[in-house]
């Protein structure tokens, strides 16, 4: 099993619900990912979903297109989040950590450093999942074979607009869980309907049998409380960004932290 799998069958075990927070490498200091990392981890955080800049990121709103082009500017690319992730594994060797991200900089990895080799050198960096936005499933199923064979999951995105067809094919490959996408548009846009997301939560686990977790509007301790009654993890990206992105240096891990701890009291409770 790999560290996801593991994660999710302990909490299953416990009656709980996973917390997932995202941040993108490299943002808002270059040297800052490895300690944020440990930040959310001791807060309470049971997968860290962590963003590879890119310069056209298709699904993502303001806040996180903003933290990219920041993180880019610092020259933070694959090769750079792959280190900050082995420096992670220095420390932690049991949260699991997801790459976010797009088809390009994965497939311009593999044409510098040969065929094959992203997958490898995340593996050996300590990374235990892949969530590649612009990759649909239909073309997917050998990089997902070559991801279970290093003990990685590909994840793969479901939407308010994802068919029945669409939803087979993403369980035929998807792995770990499965992140559904409460909104119809980018992260951070618009009001989160928990109805709407309870509604579909059924839906979708008529065709998925991996675990479901739920972002894009989860921007509170009450919206995480009430979407962890169906949903199987809740995922953060957009609310921590903002939180930190104006934070001096020696803040940033604690202002994310207590934030997190409150989501995490709210799952708990």
């Amino acid at each position: 099993m790999s560290r996801i799998e593991t994660t999710f069958a302990a909490l299953k075990k416990q009656d709980r619900k996973a917390l997932i927070p995202f941040v993108t490498a490299g943002f808002p200091y270059a040297d800052i990912t490895p300690d944020l990392m440990h930040g959310m981890a001791e807060a309470g955080a049971d997968v860290i979903e962590l963003g590879v800049p890119f310069s056209d990121p298709s699904a993502d709103g303001p806040v996180i297109q903003k933290a990219g082009d920041r993180a880019l500017a610092a020259g933070i690319g694959l090769v750079q989040v792959l280190s900050m992730v082995r420096t992670f594994r220095e420390r932690n060797s049991t949260t699991p950590v997801v790459l976010m991200g797009y088809a390009n900089p994965v497939e311009r990895y593999d044409q510098k450093h040969g065929a094959g080799h992203f997958v490898r050198d995340a593996a050996a960096a300590g990374v235990d999942g892949v969530l590649i936005v612009d990759y649909p499933p239909e073309e997917c199923e050998a990089f997902a074979t070559s991801l279970r064979e290093h003990d990685m999951n590909l994840i793969f995105l479901l939407a308010p607009t994802s068919t029945d067809e669409r939803m087979a094919q993403v369980a035929r490959v998807a792995s770990g869980y499965v992140y559904y996408v409460s909104l119809k548009g980018v992260t951070g846009a618009g009001t989160l309907d928990v109805g709407q997301v309870e509604a579909m939560l059924p839906r979708i686990r008529s065709h998925v049998s991996v675990p479901v977790g739920v972002g894009f509007g989860i921007r509170d301790a009450e919206t995480a409380r009430a979407i962890s009654r169906t949903a199987d993890a809740v995922v953060i990206g957009s609310k921590i960004i903002q939180l930190i992105e104006n934070e001096p240096h020696e803040k940033v891990v604690a202002v994310a932290a207590q934030f997190l701890r409150t989501i995490r009291k709210a799952l708990d409770a």
